[in-house]
């Protein structure tokens, strides 16, 4: 299956290989900040439900 991936003849390009280095450095660069900015939201989260005294306790709504 790789064969078929990189071509079956002539080994691979070498500006596909470039391309892929870039495109995968992108994609671990992306998924870093995923990961900060899901921290971040965690932190913001956990700040507003402690500055709201009571925010989990919803009065019901109205009929």
């Amino acid at each position: 299956m790789a064969k078929a991936l990189f071509g079956h003849v002539g080994g691979s390009d070498p500006r596909m290989v470039s391309e892929m280095r870039r495109l995968q450095k992108r994609v671990r660069d992306l998924e870093d900040e995923i990961s900060r900015l899901q921290a971040r939201n965690d932190q913001l989260s956990m700040a507003v439900t402690d500055a709201t005294p009571g925010a989990t306790e919803r009065e019901p709504a109205l009929a």
